[in-house]
């Protein structure tokens, strides 16, 4: 089919949606009617009608793993920015360390990069975040990218194929959180196809047979690096 070769149906706020199924994610209902709640693709799954906003800020829920940044610190926490509305407090009970008052700063610094775990989100949508759970870390080095939190799972990919590919061409490590923030690290011609890869992912997500397509610019990539 056509369709399958090209671009997946894109929708606009309060289109209507004809696709039969059950209302999903990103959909309102009106009069027996589905409408689209966002600039997005329309998606079926499972027999719910979905629709994957294209853009916009990333939305925090508990249990999601997040890249953020230090920005302040203070006796007692430090302030971390994860790409989302409001800023997110790290506690001292919530790290791998025991942190004397006022001692913050030896742990970790302005400008540090952590790989985190939202704990908890209250109504008013503000956030706290934890690294005591096995893999969070402090990530050393790198580089650190940042795309649209809603193509996160393009990133990664079914049962995460998409980002073991990346890593398996490049020798890359790779942590992808789901605040849309990217974290790289390798040998500089790795790290430049996989930020290649990603830009492509980003720009490509609503279309068909992407998959193939990042296979065939990974193979010839190391092609090329082998043939120079």
């Amino acid at each position: 089919m056509n369709e399958k070769r090209g671009v997946r149906k894109i929708v606009v706020p309060g289109e209507l949606i004809k696709e039969m199924g059950k209302p999903g994610k990103g959909v309102f209902v009106e009069n027996g009617k589905m409408y689209s709640a966002y600039l997005g693709v329309v998606e079926i799954r499972a027999g719910y009608v979905n629709v994957i906003p294209l853009s916009g800020c990333y939305v925090p829920k508990k249990g999601d793993k997040v890249i953020g940044k230090i920005i302040d610190i203070a006796p007692m926490n430090w302030v971390v920015d994860i790409n989302a509305p409001y800023y997110a407090p790290l506690h001292v009970n919530d790290v791998p360390w025991h942190v004397d008052f006022g001692y913050t700063a030896r742990y970790l610094s302005i400008g540090d990069v952590i790989l985190a775990k939202v704990s908890n989100v209250n109504e008013l949508g503000q956030v706290w975040i934890t690294m005591k759970e096995q893999g969070l870390r402090k990530l050393e080095g790198g580089h650190i990218i940042q795309i649209s939190p809603f193509k996160v799972p393009r990133v990664i990919g079914k049962g995460g194929s998409m980002i073991q590919m990346l890593k398996e061409y490049t020798g890359c490590r790779i942590y992808v959180g789901q605040n849309g923030m990217i974290w790289i690290s390798g040998s500089p011609e790795g790290i430049i196809t996989v930020i290649k890869a990603i830009r492509m992912i980003e720009s490509e997500a609503h279309t068909y047979g992407l998959t193939d397509r990042i296979k065939a610019f990974l193979e010839e990539e190391r092609g090329e690096e082998h043939g120079n």
